[in-house]
């Protein structure tokens, strides 16, 4: 097929005097071909006619109608939907080679008498005015701690004029993981921005009243860095759609790295961390010509972070030995029991005190309606009630590893569940008084010898 550039060239080469021979051999053109592109002085496209024929027959001309009632009625049915509905009603009548036909014949009707699609409009960055941020949840990484998979979620916070970015580590979408993350960032950019934008987070708005309300401890951390807080509508993510695009690169510049290293496993979280932290520092290499102008127009930070950690007061231990935190349980030392407890809530860990004494810091769970205990705290009380084991609701968490586990389960291929419940109890209990490693290397070696 002959291009306009060709015929651009042949008319060049022709006004500097070379023959018509000449001329269409220089552009690997046949001569008759030139000639006539020599004695009409439109180009190719220019005349090329528009092709208003079909050069086979319409296979759908006796149902387009039918279809074309249901995406009036439906306009957001899929064409695959509409195609294997088709299939079914009309059995061999369509071939499955027909259905890109069909597709693009309903791309055609919706260009033509389709709804009006959402507009998005492109916006012109200013320096210091707007940083983003966002979770986004890495678990598809596939990262390991020590050979354990390391499930976890990267704060992420980008200022929008630079792209100059900053990450956090945190587990849950909490107020305690919001706020250490914005705080990161605002101290790693050495300025605070006009206005910081978040998704509406139950964290940072009371999604669940006047959406244009902000939590009073989200409005407090605005309020102590002169920062205004702004928020996405609901189910709106391209809104924050700078940090939202930053989030895929962010993950792929991360796993691509994985794959240079060629091992996913890590010795230690700080390990890891430092490795991303590396991936961050060479992205923002490249944006410090951007950045250090956009730092000339931050905000000035405070003279210190604000203390964001929630402390409950006066909560009571219950005869179980344990307390209720967030929706979570978690267990405390029996000799508590009846008494009240303050308890410190941060991002990653919950401290319990009483009248101002260390009592236990312990990690914070994930999520709802889960429960951490800890067998020490519960262990004299089993040995004198064995009979309670059996039902325990936390009986899981007697288990302390999978070596204690194999035990319990051999024990119980040799005696009845009761004698098993009070032996295994008892080695529990040692593992309380002595040494839980010790035991556990005493368990793995009887183990591997198959004696209860």
């Amino acid at each position: 097929m002959v291009t306009d550039g060709q015929v651009s060239e042949l008319r060049r080469w022709l006004a500097k005097g070379k023959s018509l021979a000449a001329a269409a051999r220089m552009v690997s053109m046949d001569k008759k071909t030139a000639r006539s592109y020599r004695d009409d002085e439109r180009l190719p496209s220019q005349r090329k006619m528009p092709r208003n024929y079909r050069t086979r027959v319409d296979p759908f001309v006796d149902v387009w109608a039918d279809v074309e009632q249901l995406l009036q009625a439906e306009p957001r049915l899929k064409a695959k939907t509409l195609f294997d509905d088709l299939q079914r009603q009309h059995p061999g009548k369509f071939e499955d080679s027909t259905r890109r036909t069909f597709e693009r014949r309903v791309a055609n009707w919706r260009a033509i008498h389709g709804p009006d699609k959402t507009v998005f409009f492109p916006q012109d960055h200013h320096p210091g005015r707007f940083a983003a941020s966002d979770f986004t949840v890495c678990n598809d990484l596939g990262v390991k701690i020590a050979g354990v998979t390391f499930k976890h979620t990267l704060f992420h916070c980008v200022l929008t004029y630079s792209n100059f970015e900053s990450v956090s580590l945190c587990f849950s979408e909490s107020f305690e993981a919001l706020s250490d993350g914005i705080q990161n960032a605002f101290w790693k950019f050495g300025g605070v921005p006009i206005q910081h934008r978040t998704d509406s987070l139950s964290a940072a708005v009371r999604n669940h009243s006047d959406r244009t309300t902000l939590t009073a401890r989200y409005s407090a951390l605005m309020d102590h860095y002169g920062c205004t807080a702004q928020k996405t509508n609901a189910r709106c993510a391209n809104e924050n759609g700078d940090v939202e695009s930053q989030n895929g690169h962010l993950k792929d510049r991360i796993d691509q790295a994985l794959l240079l290293r060629s091992s996913r496993d890590f010795a230690s979280r700080d390990d890891y961390m430092t490795f991303v932290q590396g991936i961050i520092d060479h992205a923002n290499a490249a944006r410090s010509k951007r950045f250090a102008e956009e730092r000339l127009t931050l905000g000035r930070l405070p003279d210190t972070r604000l203390d964001t950690d929630d402390v409950l007061q006066g909560i009571r231990v219950s005869k179980s030995c344990t307390i209720n935190v967030r929706a979570n349980t978690y267990s405390v030392p029996s000799r508590l029991i009846g008494l009240k407890v303050d308890v410190r809530i941060s991002a990653e860990t919950i401290t319990v005190t009483r009248g101002g004494n260390l009592i236990q810091t312990m990690q914070r769970l994930v999520g709802k309606q889960a429960a951490s205990i800890n067998y020490r705290h519960v262990i004299e009380s089993l040995v004198r009630k064995p009979g309670a084991f059996a039902d325990y609701r936390y009986r899981e968490e007697m288990f302390p590893s999978s070596y204690f586990r194999f035990t319990y389960d051999l024990l119980r291929t040799h005696h009845i569940d009761r004698i098993a419940d009070k032996m295994y109890l008892q080695i529990l209990k040692l593992a309380a008084d002595e040494s839980q490693q010790a035991v556990e290397d005493a368990l793995r070696q009887n183990l591997a010898t198959g004696e209860a």
